[in-house]
């Protein structure tokens, strides 16, 4: 078993409940983590046996660009999509991060994380 990580997809997004993130958007961060088997993979020296990062980087743009008021919205999208694509992981966790949300105080970011376990 093995652990792949893609961290730090940065996009930019318009989610959000206020009007001006629908039309200045924001900055959003992604890691995703997948548990799966990578022994055939490293063995064959084969992408097809894997993860494909390029894939997972496309699904979660895909679905960035879909406008939801909530993170937690995009984020079950996100897994969701994910989960459909890379059927052979034990399992995979989802971080998105809102860089900058627009509420009172000094707040850097605000996350959610979601999983399939």
């Amino acid at each position: 078993m093995g652990v792949i990580y893609v961290n730090n997809i940065e996009v930019h997004a318009h989610h959000g409940c206020l009007e001006e993130e629908a039309i200045i958007g924001g900055k959003y961060l992604i890691d995703a983590v997948f548990h799966v088997d990578v022994k055939e993979a490293a063995l064959y020296d084969d992408l097809d046996r894997t993860i494909d990062y390029v894939e997972v980087t496309n699904i979660v743009r895909r679905e960035m660009a879909i406008r939801s008021k909530l993170i937690e919205t995009v984020g079950y999208r996100i897994l969701n999509s994910l989960k459909a694509r890379f059927e052979e992981a034990e399992s995979i966790r989802i971080k998105l991060t809102k860089v900058a949300a627009p509420i009172p105080g000094q707040v850097e970011s605000v996350s959610i994380e979601l999983s399939t376990h």
